[in-house]
């Protein structure tokens, strides 16, 4: 039976050859044929090399799995981020990942989605997730970067705009926000509308949207607050 490890020599060797194809292809339909087959092997991989990891492997003597390390899933919520004209820099910081090694850390990117992970560190596995980027960006040139503490996520831009932010709820919330200035003669709160698209907004989203506009919603909240007269005064 094919262990485990020799799977995923296989699919290194198979994402490589298929590498080289979209390289050399010059007709759109072709490459964006090979490049949902490469990310569909670079997901059997990560999975792969999460068993491998987690020591979970079939072929591994059971009394070693039983004393070995056990991993578990931590999610990566912050990050800070820049942008040139070519690319959306994302930095995530993540002390000691730099000792991995290269096989260890795989990242997929996707129109408008980037998915990062880290197998094995400290006996963690760290998954950072956008699934709702703001705009479109070109997979074939995304790229990341190990350092010491920091994984630096290369986002290549598919046009050279500026990019306002990161998610397109948080575009939403901005356009929402500047595209309904008050009337002279409006005495109703400003904030109104956009407190209620952020409920609906909520209600409908995922995980990742809530945290987005739970977030939000606290600083229009606050931004609300200091702008009363102090009591004191």
């Amino acid at each position: 039976m094919t262990s485990i490890s020799a799977r995923v020599n296989e699919i290194k060797l198979d994402i490589e050859d298929l590498n080289s194809l979209l390289e050399n292809a010059s007709r759109q339909k072709s490459k964006d044929v090979l490049v949902v087959e490469i990310r569909k092997l670079q997901t059997e991989l990560i999975n792969m090399q999460n068993q491998i990891f987690c020591n979970t492997d079939s072929s591994i003597p059971k009394a070693f799995v039983k004393s070995g390390p056990q991993c578990y899933e931590v999610k990566l919520n912050n990050y800070a981020w820049d942008q040139t004209d070519e690319f959306i820099k994302l930095y995530i910081r993540l002390d000691k990942v730099g000792t991995l090694s290269k096989d260890a850390i795989a990242c997929e990117f996707l129109d408008r989605s980037v998915n990062l992970n880290v197998l094995g560190l400290d006996n963690k596995n760290y998954v950072f997730t956008i699934n709702n980027l703001c705009e479109e960006i070109n997979i074939n040139r995304s790229n990341f970067k190990t350092k010491t503490n920091m994984i630096i996520i290369n986002l290549a831009k598919k046009s050279s705009k500026t990019w306002s932010c990161i998610t397109s709820v948080e575009k939403r919330l901005k356009e929402a926000k500047s595209s309904s200035p008050p009337s002279a003669t409006d005495t109703s709160d400003p904030n109104d509308s956009l407190m209620n698209l952020m409920k609906k907004m909520y209600l409908e989203g995922d995980d990742e949207m809530k945290k987005t506009i739970a977030k939000a919603w606290t600083e229009a909240r606050e931004e609300k607050i200091s702008g009363l007269p102090n009591c004191d005064e």
